[in-house]
């Protein structure tokens, strides 16, 4: 089969979109079929080539004046490959295929990878649309997208070809008992809602030093809210032990490491690094929130807690760190059941999708070529 996928870049900056595209695709070229990627490019490209594919550079914007120039770059794109599947993966690649192909015979496939913008529901234009989770899906539903148009591939990451592929990292030697996160610092994943847990847990642990030694906080990423954390770390008083790395290209060795796993967002579609979380063997604690719930079993793979309340959070974050049995427990439930979070498992689905796609694409262009047929035998009668 020949698959299109776009994409607004390829940059190797921690995006769940693009990890989730680049490994969708290096797994379909590993299977025989002939994968191009469209986008600015970025730090995957080399991966990219090393799997076969051809990465083309089309420039997507959200700016108006730029559509006329990206709808042309799209059509020469598709007279080059002439695909049987045009994957977008973002809304504006989702809105170009459709304009520069109104007369196409490619299937268009889009899948919403988050649905916290209204922007997401532009995804109607595609023949077929994937949500990345169940909560996403019913999400689409309510805002009017119709269930028989909608597919279901949760994430996966385990298998993964951009981590297979990259250079073994250097182990970490954290601080123990230990809190670790691995988030962009954006408001929605909670960490503010962490860091006042871990501050009543740092505050119980010095009342119980003989059970409980002084906890650390590792915060593992970067984002635009990452000062207004580190100031609100200062005013709690565990400014000391909050760790800041910054954006860190392969987190694992922070999983591998860690006491405790904790991705506490307000909103989170179907995040990446629980499947990671998972693969790593962590004891993980999660909200209930889109699809965490589901990437964690229904809280058999690790503890859900209700966003936004920080003093139950610090009661399970403790709970976890004291009782190093259930702890145990929890880690390997963590490692179980894993081949559901597989990428070849997440390829197989995504080709199913395609070639029912495909079938009823063509059995649209059969219906309109005989329309047009017809009316052009009734024009010539006139």
């Amino acid at each position: 089969m020949r698959i299109v996928h776009l994409a607004n870049h390829a940059q190797t900056i921690g995006n769940g979109t693009v990890n989730m595209m680049v490994d969708l695709a290096c797994v379909q070229a590993r299977g025989g079929h002939d994968v191009v990627v469209a986008s600015s490019g970025g730090g995957f490209e080399p991966l990219l080539r090393r799997h076969g594919i051809t990465h083309v550079v089309l420039q997507q914007s959200r700016q108006p004046w730029r559509v006329p120039s990206m709808v042309a770059g799209f059509n020469r794109l598709i007279e080059r490959f002439d695909p049987e599947i045009v994957h977008a993966h973002m809304m504006t690649g989702a809105l170009v295929s459709r304009f520069g192909g109104m007369r196409r015979r490619f299937a268009l496939v889009t899948t919403v990878h988050h649905e916290f913008q209204k922007s997401a529901a532009l995804v109607r234009c595609g023949d077929r649309m994937v949500a990345v989770s169940d909560a996403v899906a019913a999400v689409l539903t309510e805002r009017g997208i119709a269930p028989e148009r909608l597919s279901v591939v949760r994430n996966g990451t385990v298998g993964s070809p951009r981590l297979a592929c990259r250079p073994p990292a250097k182990p970490v030697r954290l601080k123990h008992p230990n809190i670790v996160c691995v988030a962009g610092m954006y408001r929605r994943k909670g960490i503010a809602d962490l860091l006042d847990a871990f501050a009543r847990v740092r505050a119980g642990a010095e009342d119980e030093r003989e059970f409980l030694r002084e906890p650390h906080l590792y915060l593992v990423g970067d984002g635009p809210d990452r000062g207004l954390l580190e100031e609100r770390a200062n005013e709690l008083g565990i400014g000391a032990a909050v760790h800041f790395t910054g954006f860190v290209a392969d987190p694992r060795p922070y999983m591998a490491d860690a006491d405790v796993f904790a991705l506490v967002s307000h909103q989170d579609p179907c995040p990446l690094v629980l499947s990671e979380a998972r693969e790593a063997g962590c004891a993980i604690i999660g909200t209930r929130v889109g699809g965490i719930p589901e990437m964690l079993d229904g809280g058999v793979a690790g503890v859900l807690v209700p966003h936004g309340n920080p003093p139950e959070l610090a009661t399970k974050l403790r709970w976890l760190l004291l009782d190093t049995h259930v702890r145990t427990q929890y880690a390997a439930r963590a490692r179980r059941n894993l081949e559901a979070l597989s990428v070849d498992r997440v390829g197989s689905e995504y080709m199913a999708i395609y070639q029912r796609t495909l079938a009823e694409r063509l059995s649209i262009n059969r219906r309109e070529a005989g329309h047009d047929a017809r009316r052009a035998r009734a024009d010539g009668a006139l």
